[in-house]
């Protein structure tokens, strides 16, 4: 194998998706919560007619990550409002949850 592609493959990780989570999950509620070593990000689905909603999905990220994913969303927002015009954000009434200083996406 050449030099070069062996650099190539040792700069590769290799990631395993299995079909369950290749699905996806449905959100549209994030609720973000913060302490000085982690950030959480809590993905909820709100459907109408129902009284009460469940965390689809949690993410534990270090500050670290959460600014690069911060930067990587940005990144992939500008691109796409680039290619399909800006992404209009409808106002919502807030929703009331009681589970400390949070910030909403």
């Amino acid at each position: 194998m050449a030099d070069e592609e062996k650099k190539k493959k040792q700069g590769q990780i290799n990631i395993e998706l299995d079909e369950k989570i290749a699905e996806g999950t449905y959100s549209n509620l994030a609720i973000i919560n913060h302490s000085v070593s982690e950030f959480v990000v809590d993905f909820v689905s709100i459907m109408p007619g129902t009284p009460k909603s469940k965390v689809k999905s949690r993410i534990i990220l270090t500050p670290q990550h959460a600014k690069r994913l911060l930067k990587a969303l940005g990144d992939n927002v500008h691109r796409f409002e680039q290619a399909h015009g800006e992404i209009k954000d409808y106002e919502q009434p807030p929703i009331p949850l009681n589970f400390g200083p949070t910030g909403q996406a």
